[in-house]
């Protein structure tokens, strides 16, 4: 695997690598990382709908198609990883997902709600708490819909209590990974 990939891990594209954009704001979830994350989810992934709000290398999104997920919609800013992501899709063959050049959470809006959300913002920049109250306050989310947070590893986050259940957290260096559920 060469440095500017990474590979996906289970499913119908297990082992498959996709490249990964050259910039300085794309910091793809480690393979172990992702592992973990998506041993959490297995339960849930068969037919969900998923959002992975800051794509970035599309890892995450991908691997939910891989693993049965119904739909990911992939939203990121970036032009070059838009390019990049519509490229990895065609490759794949995927069908069931959708690329969407926009910064999120301003200016989102979408025709699904969410059962699965993939929030793995640019570290630093104080946009975890409004994505998620954005996808709170904007009927994005289905009932008890899932929140995959990856976060800076010093960042609290007391706001989310309100609102969701931590079900995981588990810290890996500088990052901090956890699954939350909404509150009925």
């Amino acid at each position: 695997m060469g440095p500017g990939e990474v590979r996906l891990i289970a499913g119908r594209w297990r082992g498959r690598h996709i490249m990964v954009p050259k910039s300085n704001t794309v910091r793809p979830t480690p393979n172990r990382v992702r592992e973990t994350v998506f041993n959490w989810l297995m339960p849930y992934l068969p037919g969900a709908f998923c959002l992975d709000a800051f794509a970035g290398s599309g890892a995450l999104g991908f691997e939910a198609l891989s693993r049965g997920a119904a739909y990911v919609v992939l939203v990121d800013d970036n032009k070059k990883v838009i390019i990049q992501l519509r490229e990895t899709a065609q490759q794949l063959q995927a069908k069931e997902i959708e690329i969407r050049q926009e910064y999120f959470p301003k200016g989102f809006n979408s025709k699904h709600k969410f059962d699965i959300v993939f929030l793995d913002p640019p570290f630093h920049k104080n946009l975890c708490v409004p994505s998620v109250l954005f996808l709170q306050n904007n009927s994005l989310l289905n009932e008890n819909a899932l929140l995959y947070l990856e976060t800076e590893s010093d960042l609290r986050i007391p706001e989310l209590y309100d609102a969701w259940i931590k079900l995981k957290y588990k810290v890996s260096g500088e990052i901090a990974y956890s699954l939350w559920q909404l509150k009925k």
